[in-house]
């Protein structure tokens, strides 16, 4: 599997505040790595970093072959970032929404109508295509401000908890939409606050806490370890969540 983001030794200072102390990541392309750990585990800030909004202070991470730091155009050109908050103009249509930034993004008028009606089928809003924004769920909103960051295809997709404060009807039929990104080919590097979410899913789980990754693998391999080391026949992530805070705890 081709890594398209890569993160070796990486460090980040903010003042006195050593935030990311060391940290080492891969994502493929078509796989779903999910970045797990507690508030002001510097999760954010490693997103940032491999998105160019951040310098690192140390180590190298790379985006589709470029440096963060060195080519960070390169490597904005190949990436799409989804927050927490839908970035969506209310007073528009779903449709207008998408043709609006697909022009800004340098399409014409009619691809960028093309590629409006693509997204708009791929995250199920046909029906809602011709309604203001501001009548949409926040369900709805979010699949549209992914449809938004994807105007332009590219082959690395940063979801930085982009499931938080949806029902979990809506944040089900996000899974299928991030599952289908995975599936097209993209690297998709998720944050995410649900465990549920990371082991439905992540290809592979990375815990970091203290600014370090003190686990990773696949949610079954890490169950499994879990499940041996403290004989529990069913294990689930927050039983693997909770054995590293114990372990930190008694260092």
């Amino acid at each position: 599997m081709e890594p398209m983001i890569v993160a070796r030794d990486v460090t980040k200072t903010f003042g006195r505040q050593e935030v990311l102390r060391g940290v080492d990541l891969e994502v493929g392309a078509g796989e779903i790595v999910a970045l797990l750990g507690p508030n002001g585990a510097g999760k954010t800030t490693l997103v940032n970093i491999l998105s160019t909004l951040v310098v690192p202070d140390g180590g190298t991470a790379t985006v589709a072959g470029f440096d963060v730091a060195r080519s960070p155009r390169e490597v904005q050109r190949r990436i799409s970032l989804t927050g927490q908050a839908a970035a969506v103009d209310e007073l528009l249509t779903g449709a207008e929404n998408l043709v609006m930034l697909g022009r800004l993004s340098g399409l014409a008028t009619r691809e960028a109508r093309t590629r409006a009606a693509e997204l708009l089928a791929r995250f199920d809003l046909v029906a809602a295509a011709r309604t203001r924004v501001s009548t949409y769920s926040g369900g709805m909103r979010r699949r549209l401000d992914l449809a938004l960051s994807l105007v332009v295809p590219v082959p690395v997709v940063y979801l930085d908890e982009p499931t938080t404060g949806l029902d979990t009807r809506s944040r089900q039929e996000l899974w299928g939409v991030i599952s289908g990104l995975a599936s097209d080919g993209a690297a998709v590097l998720l944050t995410t606050q649900y465990l549920e979410e990371a082991d439905r899913l992540a290809d592979r789980v990375a815990f970091l806490d203290d600014g370090r990754i003190v686990a990773e693998g696949s949610a079954a391999e890490l169950k499994a370890r879990v499940g041996d080391e403290l004989d529990l026949p069913t294990p689930t992530l927050d039983d693997v969540f909770l054995a590293l805070t114990a372990r930190k705890d008694a260092a």
